[in-house]
């Protein structure tokens, strides 16, 4: 990468090795011998997003295609675009350097919606009009993923072309068809209208959207006849054939997760009702043990990492786990190379499982059982018992650990302050098993009790709820502190505020892009961060747009109403989901996929577990 532009920038920034390239392992193309430039952009800081698998994974993608270069790019922290607006340096991307503006695509990944403001920010530095309404063929195509992809209708006004699921071919397809119009300089409104039928690309400006009077949505439908009224997720059936990377950028700083990551498998079976990636990522898909192993070995000689992190969203879950652990455990030990296990279903984390992940990992562990009182666990189907959560606490103490860390959430359906005093009742008597029977001198406990609030997701049996209102959820994190009476029990809470604002965002429709556009003009970025983070300039931004934010965020949407996300198909059924929220008001638990099929409409698409019991 030229550096000349920035060099005297970088010697004013906290951290310049975000912005320089040049890592080891970092791959280089010509640039005039390539036929497609793509900038794969981060909406969050070079830590963060160096440790996205995803990201990772597209890329290789993309770049094992000789016509194709797929080059990097952060958001800056405030001290560097500060720098890069006095000097009037554009955004650019790591590799080679150029400007973003002048690629051909610039694609974002949309993790999180608190990312919004980033991505629109990242947009303005890079002298992209921000609407893409306003922008020609002069501009980057600008295309995005990721888990809010799944209601993209905020983000709508944006963005040309939103890729809906995973990725890994869908991508590729349509940087061909990109590069086939490209080649033959044929317009942009053409390419999005053939871009349209490329499964799970979803093109927002090709689809009209009206309001009625009570400012619920009336009517969504295509502007063309060959455009599909729903799109429908992409996702890979062969995880064990699946593109993975095993060489990659080696940074130069520390990351938040600088180590190799294994992708464990796909999907879950447990159907908690708060979960939207438990939904979406359906159905369950597992790599071997094999794959898993090899790809384990080529990482550690390519990368010399000395800890191995194995990624899914409910590692105990994995039907090959004990044998993975054996196999890995027959190198890694003898190499030096810790093994680091994700937050286990506690129901999970006793018996000869125990003993082998007490061997691989040595740190706190992690527990969710979510809710304090079993009422509420069967409300969200968390399907484990009090007696299952202390076996396996139990069983922890006994083998020498005195830190767990419990995840739990607030402002849930049907919840009451029975259930909020019920979570420091259970850490209680977590902290009353340990002392229980006698444990080594001079060795205390330290139950963290970690509680966020409950954002309904699209996609989730609760996305029609309402979420609790700020002074609600405040509430009820004073009432839990008042009710934990000692030191042993470590109490953290997520602000009420920051929720509030992702449930406005996770629930709207693309009315809000007008509020995004005006919080990046007023200066909002990073809005995940508690140091940028302003809820009063929120409150400013939507009431100088029009927009009463809890007409998303509180309000309980109808069954029968047209849902912002309606013409998304992730797979699962708007049945499924209705059949589970109801459920959920009757306090009745759903079994997990493998104990029995409930239909949740992947049945016929791909899943290979419904087979193995009939659907209720």
């Amino acid at each position: 990468m030229n550096t000349d532009r920035i060099k005297h920038i970088l010697a004013r920034v906290e951290k310049p090795g975000r912005y320089t390239g040049g890592e080891y392992g970092e791959l280089i193309k010509d640039k005039n011998a390539v036929d497609l430039r793509v900038a794969f952009c981060f909406p969050d800081t070079y830590e963060i997003g160096m440790s996205n698998l995803g990201m990772k994974i597209l890329r290789d993608c993309l770049n094992a295609k000789d016509w194709l270069w797929c080059e990097r790019c952060f958001a800056p922290w405030d001290d560097m675009e500060r720098e890069m607006r006095r000097e009037g340096v554009p955004l650019y991307a790591l590799e080679s350097g150029d400007d973003i503006k002048d690629f051909d695509i610039a694609a974002f990944t949309l993790q999180y919606e608190l990312c919004y403001t980033n991505v629109v920010n990242m947009l303005s530095l890079a002298g992209i009009p921000l609407f893409a309404a306003e922008r020609d063929e002069s501009h980057p195509l600008i295309i995005a993923g990721g888990a809010c992809a799944y209601n993209p209708e905020p983000m709508a006004d944006f963005v040309d072309v939103f890729s809906i699921g995973e990725g890994e071919y869908a991508l590729v397809e349509l940087c061909k068809l990109y590069r086939e119009y490209k080649k033959a300089g044929r317009p942009r409104a053409e390419f999005l209208r053939a871009a349209a039928k490329i499964k799970g690309m979803y093109v927002p400006s090709l689809y009209e959207v009206s309001y009625g009077e009570d400012g619920r949505i009336s009517d969504f439908r295509s502007k063309y006849e060959d455009v599909p009224e729903r799109i429908e997720k992409t996702f890979l059936t062969d995880m064990d054939s699946a593109p993975f990377p095993t060489c990659y950028e080696i940074p130069y700083i520390d990351t938040v997760h600088d180590r190799m990551v294994l992708e464990v498998f796909r999907g879950c079976i447990r159907g908690c009702r708060f979960c939207q990636a438990g939904i979406i990522c359906r159905p369950v898909r597992e790599k071997s043990p094999e794959v898993l192993d090899r790809q384990a070995r080529e990482m550690y000689k390519r990368t010399g990492y000395n800890e191995i992190s194995m990624c899914s969203l409910s590692i105990s879950d994995y039907s090959g786990l004990e044998g993975l652990l054996e196999r890995l455990l027959g190198w890694t030990e003898k190499e030096r190379i810790n093994l680091s296990l994700p937050s286990m279903r506690i129901d999970s984390f006793y018996g000869e499982l125990m003993e082998k992940a007490m061997n691989v990992r040595q740190s706190g562990l992690t527990f969710a059982p979510e809710a304090g009182t079993q009422r509420l666990r069967d409300v969200i189907n968390k399907n484990i018992s009090e007696d299952e959560i202390m076996a396996g606490c139990a069983a922890a103490f006994d083998r020498g650990r005195t830190a767990l860390k419990l995840y739990f959430m607030n402002g849930l359906p049907t919840e009451t302050d029975d259930d909020i005093r019920g979570i420091a009742t259970l850490a209680q008597k977590i902290v009353d098993l340990y002392y229980s029977k006698k444990r080594q001198k001079g060795k205390g406990v330290t139950v963290t009790v970690s509680v966020s609030c409950l954002v309904p997701k699209p996609f989730t049996p609760f996305q029609w709820m309402g979420q609790d209102t700020v002074d609600e959820l405040k509430r009820k994190q004073l009432l839990l502190k008042e009710c934990i009476t000692t030191r042993k029990i470590v109490y953290n809470y997520h602000d009420s505020e920051v929720s509030f604002l992702e449930a406005v965002f996770a629930r709207g429709d693309r009315r809000l892009s007008a509020a995004i556009a005006e919080a990046v003009r007023r200066g909002q970025r990073f809005d995940s961060w508690d140091e940028f983070f302003s809820y009063s300039t929120w409150t400013q931004v939507f009431e100088a747009v029009g927009i009463d934010p809890a007409f998303y965020a509180n309000r309980s949407f109808d069954y029968d109403e047209r849902l912002p996300w309606d013409h998304i198909d992730c797979g699962v059924t708007k049945e499924f989901l209705r059949r589970e929220a109801e459920l959920a008001v009757a306090e009745t638990t759903t079994p997990d996929c493998r104990s029995r099929c409930s239909a949740c409409g992947l049945q016929d698409k791909g899943c290979t577990l419904w087979k193995k019991g009939g659907a209720n």
